[in-house]
């Protein structure tokens, strides 16, 4: 259980800019049995230079599945999201929307923009393993990503 593409670990993207969300995830990830590769950009054009390879992230690598936060500085995460899914070589990349909105407007923007899917981020640790489990669960052991 629990490799990305081709037998290797699984190209993770935590697009967060909340420090405290970044250890859950961290923690929940660490409780699982995928093997991974964790890489953690905080605002939105740095998400976008890691993805294009740009400055500093020249040599990233290019993520088997993105985990995107909306409510980000510099370029929110819709944004990112619409300059991801209209680019030729990116839009195959799954994008899971993990926020704290449950705003209507946003479910429905992010799935017009093509989001794969949307998950409302519980606060508590134990609900957002829980969440994680069933995200890697779902997105590393039943599909198969591209």
């Amino acid at each position: 259980m629990g490799q990305g593409p081709a037998g290797r670990p699984v190209g993770i993207l935590l697009i967060e800019d909340n420090p405290g969300d970044v250890r859950l995830a961290i923690e929940a990830l660490k409780a699982s049995e995928v093997a991974h590769n964790l890489h953690v950009v905080g605002d939105g054009v740095e998400a976008l230079q890691f993805l294009y390879r740009k400055g500093k992230y020249g040599d990233a690598p290019r993520p088997d599945i993105i985990l995107l936060d909306l409510n980000l500085p510099k370029k929110d995460g819709r944004e990112v999201l619409a300059e991801i899914k209209q680019d030729e070589d990116l839009k195959r990349i799954p994008v899971v929307v993990l926020t704290t909105s449950e705003a209507e407007e946003d479910i429905l923007k992010v799935y017009n923009l093509h989001a794969n899917c949307y998950v409302k981020k519980p606060s508590e640790l134990d609900q957002f393993i829980k969440h994680m489990r069933a995200i890697q669960d779902f997105w590393f052991d039943t599909c198969n990503l591209p």
